[in-house]
């Protein structure tokens, strides 16, 4: 068996087995075997992309699809894109995995918890390996499942029941716009294989579209459905509401879905089709203000947010939003790598908190926190290592990819480029402010805990924190380790494509240095504030109670997205699903249906009954007029 494919196969082994596992409550193996395997995947991973240069190729698995002149194979195209995307999601995975063993250790169903994750790495396994679209299709729709099963574990509450559905239908919304261009792409191109795509679309790239009377570029339309699909899965703005709620999950679910795998899918998939993007001007730009305005946004509310899970799953989407506004200017290799960066050290903040969850009791609220330092300073010393590279201060991971985005935007000297350092400047500023205060209040601000709780609290077990451990290496060297795939562009070896060839360390070492040391500036200062302003700022809960009140509870609520969403599209269909229940489907198909068809049968069988009186009298009136009614049809013929 070749390696790649073993890559594939490890976590779809460790989900089979972990379902079998379920039938007899083996709970132990399942969490231990699945485990290996994803370690094995892991290392298999790390040997792929050191030695990409010796795998490169498309592994065929079988002929999957044969129609009208279409033939797609299920196969593994590997290349320096899918090599890093391994390493991201197997590495991440099997940490969360080895992390879940202790967290999940008093859930009596946990078999089915490890068999859902490792089949939730596998579908992202097949997505970032293939080399067609419907591939990309299958594993983007296994994702999307997994999602569903993971956010709604705990099936017996109807907050996670809610979240998995509010989740799995706004991802559909995304879904729809990627089959639109899928049959677009069949329809133009005649092939859904990537490798002849890409290599054609230069052919019609003028090419317009007639719809409704309106033309439309051909390519345009294609992205803008792809980037429409890409803003489902990795919750930008607009279809990000599932986001938040998807936090009902267990916490390693959060971990996985919004640091490595689901989220990521989105700009993994601007970044695949490149060669497509680049060729639609129009959509790159809205692609680049769908990334600043995301950022922003979920900063902004991360402020506020006292869940410590939802700080963390806002911070996830304005990460995301940098990855999209750097691959709105072709910077997609700076995409990738704040992507690799982000992976390791999100995700090391998220078990982090699920440390201190785990440690509370499943207690998530901040305010209900306090003074944690002293019971979980490994924990604590953990969480400030992510939060660090997370607000871009070097010499760790976050600095390294965001503010080389930052960098690169200003030297391209256009008002997109700008735009793009001044308000991700201004996100980096809310992103040290939001971190810094998730610190103060967990672990620095006077303990709200309760005296006979607080005494108990004490450090998990080696299962939770060596996976910390690890991505806290990712977190401190991630930016070191991975700086070659942004500084050498023949290490992508085609697998990204742009017009201009452009060397974006040598492009952003070229802007001043008062430039290249705001950002950092405007992050240390954000900590000196918050940390001043609860420490010494008595009237500052009346600030934001009373002076700022409309701002923070507009914060607070959200920006109203989901009250919006609800008056418009939720509460319309619940009323014409109400109006088609009871007027449609109980008052005319059942009445005139099933139900009226049975009734009318009754009744008529009551008449029938009627008749059956037992007296020889009216049967034989009956069998007279049955006589009289026989001789008049013979005599009438």
């Amino acid at each position: 068996m070749n390696l790649p494919l073993l890559v594939l196969i490890l976590p779809l082994l460790g989900s089979l087995i972990s379902a079998i596992c379920i039938i007899g409550s083996q709970n132990k193996k399942a969490e231990y075997i699945s485990t290996i395997f994803l370690f094995l995947a892991a290392l298999a991973s790390i040997y792929i992309y050191i030695n990409i240069e010796t795998f490169k190729g498309n592994f065929i698995v079988y002929n999957w699809i044969n129609f009208a002149q279409i033939n797609l194979y299920f196969s593994i195209f590997l290349d320096p894109l899918t090599a890093i995307m391994f390493c991201v999601v197997t590495i991440v995975s099997s940490v969360v995995h080895m992390f879940s063993i202790g967290y999940m250790h008093e859930d009596k169903f946990r078999a089915r918890f490890f068999c859902y994750l490792s089949l939730f790495t596998f579908a992202m396994l097949v997505l970032v390996s293939a080399d067609n679209f419907i591939q990309l299709f299958l594993g983007w729709e296994g994702v999307g499942l997994c999602s569903y099963l993971l956010v709604g574990y705990y099936f017996h509450k109807p907050s996670a029941n809610n979240a998995a559905i509010k989740a799995f239908l706004v991802n559909r919304v995304g879904d729809f716009g990627y089959l639109i261009a899928i049959a677009l792409i069949y329809k133009y191109f005649n092939s859904l294989n990537f490798q002849e795509v890409f290599s054609n679309t230069s052919t019609i790239e003028k090419k317009n579209l007639l719809f409704l009377g309106f033309e439309f570029n051909l390519i345009t339309c294609i992205c803008m459905f792809l980037f429409m699909a890409a803003v489902g899965k990795s919750a930008q703005i607009g279809l990000h509401v599932w986001l938040p709620d998807a936090m009902e999950g267990p916490t390693p679910v959060s971990a996985l879905i919004h640091a490595a795998t689901m989220v990521t899918a989105g700009v993994f998939l601007v970044v695949r089709c490149s060669p497509i993007f680049e060729y639609s001007q129009f959509t790159l730009n809205v692609i680049t203000y769908v990334g600043l305005i995301t950022s922003l946004f979920a900063a902004s509310v991360a402020l506020l947010q006292n869940d410590i899970k939802k700080v963390i799953a806002y911070s996830t989407c304005s990460q995301l939003g940098y990855m999209f506004f750097a691959c709105g200017i072709s910077a997609y290799s700076l995409a990738m790598f704040h992507l690799v960066t982000h992976a390791f050290f999100k995700a090391l903040l998220f078990l982090g908190a699920g440390c201190v969850i785990h440690c509370l009791h499943h207690e998530q609220d901040c305010n209900k926190m306090g003074g944690l330092y002293k019971k979980l300073p490994v924990t604590f010393a953990f969480i400030i290592i992510g939060s660090i590279a997370l607000m871009g201060i070097p010499p760790f991971a976050g600095y390294f990819s965001k503010d080389l985005i930052l960098e690169y935007a200003l030297s391209i000297h256009s008002f997109n480029g700008t735009n793009i350092y001044v308000l991700g400047c201004l996100g980096a500023f809310l992103t040290s402010v939001y971190s810094t205060r998730l610190i103060y209040l967990t672990f620095l601000n006077k303990t709200n805990i309760k005296t006979d709780i607080f005494n108990k609290i004490k450090e998990p077990g080696f299962t939770m924190l060596f996976p910390l451990f690890i991505l806290s290496i990712g977190a401190i060297a991630g930016g070191y380790l991975f700086y070659d795939i942004v500084e050498n562009n023949a290490f992508w070896f085609n697998s990204i494509f742009t017009l201009t060839e452009v060397n974006y360390v040598e492009e952003a070492h070229h802007i001043e240095k008062i430039y290249k040391l705001f950002p950092i500036f405007l992050v240390v200062l954000a900590v000196i504030v918050v940390l001043v302003a609860y420490k010494y700022v008595d009237s500052l809960s009346y600030l934001l109670n009373y002076k700022i009140k409309g701002l923070v509870k507009f914060l607070q609520k959200k920006w109203y997205f989901d009250e919006i969403y609800g008056f418009l599209f939720v509460n319309k269909l619940l009323q014409l699903s109400t109006f088609l229940w009871t007027r449609i489907d109980i008052n005319l198909i059942d009445l005139k249906g099933p139900i009226g068809v049975s009734q009318n049968i009754w009744k008529a069988a009551a008449y029938c009954r009627k008749i059956q009186n037992g007296k020889v009298f009216s049967y034989a009136i009956v069998m007279f007029t049955g006589i009289v009614v026989f001789v008049s049809l013979i005599f009438f013929n």
